[in-house]
Order: C-alpha cells, then structure tokens, then sequence
C-alpha cells in the first residue's frame, strides 16, 4: 500500500454546511472553524454549532477543530460551551499551560523561517496532539497562500507534524513526498476565489491527491 493513503488531512476555514459534508463525503479527517475575528473565514459560534451538530450525527469520525489566535480564556470556554470540539488549535503565542488547560486535545500551529527552532518548540509542546508547520506571517496568521521553505522540514522531532502553507491539489503529492508528514492542512488552496468559500472540486480533488495521489 502506498505510504500516502495514510496521510491526515484537514481542510479548515470551513464556513457552510454543505462544504463541510462535502469534504466529510470525500474523505477529510477533520475540518477547522475559524474563531478569529480578523480573519475573512471567521465564522461566528452559532454557526460553527449548527454545522457541527450535523457533522457529528453524520460523519462523527471527522474532526471538529476550533481555531484561535491568542484570544483570552473566558472566549475559548465561550465558544466550547457553544460548539461541539474535538480539539483546539493555536495560532498565536499561547503557552503551553495555556494550550492544555482547557483539557482538550489541541494542535499548537508554528510559523517556520530559516532561524525558526522547530525542535525546541516541539519540545516546548510535548504534549500537544500535533503540530502544524506553517509559512511565518506576524499579521495573517496562518492563510496566508504561500509555500515556506520544505527543506526546513525536521527530520527528528518524534510526533505529529502537519503541513501547510500554501498547499493545493497540484502541489500536496509533491509536498508530502519532500516532507513525509503526518498530515496536511488546506485553506485557501481549494476556495473558489472567495475566501471562505470552498470549490467542491479542488477540495475533493486535494483530499484524492493528499491520501491517494
């Protein structure tokens, strides 16, 4: 069987339902809301409710992740009092002891340059359920289109490694093939020319590519 059939894959800024079960229908292992307001693929907590109410009855092996950028402590409890999570992801400079104490499985997200020590923040996040390796931007915070350097990618570091940055269905066979991580996250690789709005096609076509291709 070919290596790749086994790679994570997670499509996130997910704002409707029908691009949620279309991704559940195709195969993703887990799909992202975003929580922060600043983003163009925010989307508010009673939405983010709704779909994940029919994402667990439907395809409740997908993931439910919440995204969020150094946003306080009462908002997170505010928004999982909301929606129903599976784990929590971290854009921001939140700390460890930040991250773990909502006693949710969370992805803590790292913003990779030339100088940037990956092993000492994977050592920083021991316990976190994975890490996502992402292109550096001190405003966008993550979606922001572009590819980082894959040459930086750690070859030592033990644990959950995601990729993203830039991804789409024409680059991800390429990308995991340099890489080998253990998953691959996508945004706005597979819209439709508006952020937050999904292209059934490339988003399909991405999820084939990132297990299959």
């Amino acid at each position: 069987m070919n290596a790749r059939t086994t790679t994570w894959c997670k499509i996130c800024g997910v704002t409707s339902l029908d691009d949620a079960l279309v991704a559940a229908t195709a195969g993703v292992d887990a799909i992202g809301f975003n929580f922060f307001e600043a983003s163009p693929r925010y989307i508010d907590p009673n939405g983010a409710a709704e779909i994940c109410v029919e994402l667990q009855s439907r395809h409740p092996e997908v993931k439910r992740i919440g995204l969020f950028v150094n946003a306080s402590t009462s908002s997170v409890k505010n928004v999982l009092s909301e929606v129903s999570l599976n784990v929590l992801q971290f854009h921001g400079e939140e700390s460890r002891e930040y991250c773990r104490q909502f006693q949710i499985p969370y992805i803590k997200v790292l913003g990779v340059t030339a100088t940037t020590d990956i092993t000492g923040m994977a050592e920083s996040y021991a316990d976190a359920w994975g890490l996502i390796l992402d292109t550096h931007d001190p405003q966008l915070k993550g979606g922001t289109g572009r590819v980082f350097d894959w040459s930086l990618w750690p070859d030592n570091i033990d644990g959950r490694l995601i990729l993203a940055g830039g991804l789409d269905p024409d680059n991800v066979v390429q990308a995991i093939a340099q890489t080998q991580p253990f998953g691959v996250d996508v945004a706005g690789g597979v819209e439709s020319g508006q952020k937050g709005v999904k292209d059934h096609a490339k988003m399909t076509s991405f999820i084939e590519q990132a297990k299959y291709g």
